[in-house]
């Protein structure tokens, strides 16, 4: 990631954080679901459900988990 992207992923994970975080997820995953618009895309919802698995531990098990495979799918492709 570019050092002004992970800049700004620190920032926003740190506890004080919460309102923006939760307002940032809010925002994300609605663009993700509204995806058929211009600008907005697919991309914007597991981005979403990302930043509130910070604060949702319901959430935390299951995006690690398709994290996970979504990187193992990458490897595999890549591979070939």
């Amino acid at each position: 990631m570019p050092d002004w992207a992970q800049r700004a992923v620190r920032w926003l994970r740190e506890p004080a954080r919460f309102p923006v975080r939760l307002l940032a997820a809010i925002l994300l995953i609605l663009g993700g679901i509204f995806s058929i618009l211009p600008v907005l895309g697919l991309w914007m919802l597991p981005l979403g459900l990302a930043l509130l698995a910070q604060d949702v531990p319901g959430l935390k098990v299951p995006m690690e988990k398709s994290a996970r495979w979504i990187e193992r799918q990458w490897r595999r492709w890549r591979g070939r």
